[in-house]
């Protein structure tokens, strides 16, 4: 099967949703990602939320080139923060036509965060979007086992988790659970490469996580292993790379981004025994 890409906001973080668009749309992605809210401080936002009228420019934009939303992002659900908090971003999410809400649950008390992001998928339901639980190794949400604890607890039909390449190596995740959890759990992917090498401080994980990715295949993560145990799903590019972003340009690193990522697919994933089951 031939596997779908997406380009992530977070590869051309500085670049808008009509850009993205474009963007996707010129070197030949499936879909675009996009960020609805801040994920980081000093983050600049577009007004995709509150402005109806940009609203239909993007859905118009999606419609006249082809290309489609994945996912958008993000709602986090700390110690103080309620599902009802983005019922706005769920209603933009429908209109834009997502298929995803990435969700960060950055709570230690695990059964206050398992009955939060329940009750963000329940909110999620009539607007036909399933909340995908990203684990971070800065977290309290650290690894596998702590997304599929509150995803299990949860008991949402509509409820996943999203394994990012990089968090998944990073966080010391086990490929054996990941193989054994359910199917239907994983919706798509955030596909990257980076050393092998870990960083020893959270500011060093994170600098690698916003600026330092690599294409797949390129570094030093068994990236095809991780992929490879779970089933064929869209993978979403976000592949941040300042140095190379900013010696390309936009347009030119996004198009080299899904020219490695086919590569990749083609010479190295498409012969596993694993990638099929789901």
């Amino acid at each position: 099967m031939t596997p779908e890409f997406s380009l992530a906001h977070l590869t051309l973080l500085e670049s808008s949703p009509t850009e993205m668009i474009n963007i996707a749309h010129g070197a030949g992605y499936d879909y675009v990602s996009l960020r609805l809210t801040p994920v980081s401080q000093n983050e600049q936002v577009f007004p995709m939320v509150s402005n109806r009228s940009f609203q239909k420019k993007i859905v118009s934009m999606l419609a006249d080139t082809g290309v489609r939303l994945l996912d958008v992002e993000l709602a986090r659900l700390g110690a103080t923060d309620q599902p009802e908090d983005y019922l706005a971003i769920l209603e933009a999410a429908a209109i834009l036509g997502a298929k995803h809400l990435i969700c960060q649950v950055p709570d230690p008390d695990r059964l206050r965060a398992a009955d939060k992001f329940a009750g963000l998928c329940e909110l999620a339901k009539p607007f036909s979007l399933t909340i995908d639980l990203e684990f971070l190794p800065w977290t309290r949400t650290n690894e596998l086992d702590d997304a599929a604890s509150i995803v299990s607890q949860a008991d949402s039909g509509n409820a996943g988790i999203l394994v990012d390449i990089l968090h998944f190596a990073r966080s010391g995740s086990n490929l054996k659970q990941l193989r054994e959890l359910p199917r239907e759990w994983f919706n798509f992917v955030h596909l990257c490469d980076a050393d092998a090498e870990v960083p020893d401080t959270d500011s060093g994980l994170i600098h690698t996580a916003r600026h330092d990715r690599q294409f797949p295949g390129q570094g030093g993560i068994n990236v095809e292993e991780i992929v490879s145990s779970l089933p064929h799903i869209p993978y979403s590019l976000e592949i941040p790379n300042t140095e190379l972003h900013e010696r390309l340009g936009g347009e030119e690193y996004a198009r080299r981004a899904l020219i490695a990522a086919r590569e990749f697919f083609a010479t190295r994933v498409d012969s596993s025994p694993n990638i099929s089951q789901h």
